[in-house]
């Protein structure tokens, strides 16, 4: 079988070494290249067109995001995997959606990194626990809030309803046929409840609670 072809795009000067000593070393791996920012990385995908791409996000003069679209769009046969320093869900979300299969936190060891690019070519999708974990907590469904609708009672509710919906207070007095003062009793009370000094403020804790739905 061919060695797998590796290119390295890390703008860190400690690391890079590190990561193409341990590709270069290892006997079923070959290293392609080494790029330190953005355009440089994007010569080498285009000339070398290798089974991997190894990259940083923070680079100099751009994202590896963009490095990591380019190996989605124009080289089908090239994985990603991302080692960053960067274990934020916006992060992991931009690269995963951009197309990397591959995210390890910087803290592995360049050992290790090739061993995860073994993986990657074999199919798998090697991805730091931590980061496992964050995808994960994403996945899994929330729990609805529980809504405690004797917070407020019908009427209360009904008022801050049709409030919501754009009916001052004399419209929803002759809608409900009861005075305006009763409404505006209705009001205060759910202001009381809610603990908020304002219509708006109670419609947007209402809605929050459950309580009122457009």
């Amino acid at each position: 079988m061919d060695p797998i072809s590796v290119v390295i795009v890390e703008d860190d000067e400690r690391f890079r070494a590190a990561f193409a000593t341990s590709v270069a070393e290892a006997p079923d791996m070959r290293l392609a290249g080494t790029a330190g920012d953005l355009a440089p990385g994007l010569r080498l995908l285009r000339e070398q067109r290798p089974d991997v791409l190894l990259v940083d996000l923070g680079l100099p003069n751009g994202s590896g995001v963009e490095l990591i679209r380019y190996a989605n769009d124009h080289l089908p046969n090239t994985d990603v995997m991302v080692v960053s320093v960067f274990g934020d869900e916006p992060h992991v979300m931009a690269s995963l959606e951009a197309g990397a299969t591959g995210y390890l936190l910087k803290d592995a060891q360049a050992a290790d990194v090739t061993e995860q690019i073994r993986s990657l070519r074999a199919g798998g999708s090697p991805i730091s626990p931590v980061i496992a974990r964050q995808l994960l907590l994403r996945l899994t469904p929330q729990a609805a809030p529980v809504v405690d609708e004797a917070l407020l009672s019908p009427q209360e509710r009904q008022v801050l309803t049709l409030s919501a919906k754009g009916f001052n207070f004399e419209e929803i007095a002759r809608m409900l046929e009861v005075s305006r003062h009763t409404v505006m009793t209705y009001v205060k009370r759910s202001y009381r409840k809610l603990q908020v000094h304002s219509k708006t403020e109670a419609i947007y804790e209402a809605r929050k609670l459950g309580l009122v739905r457009d």
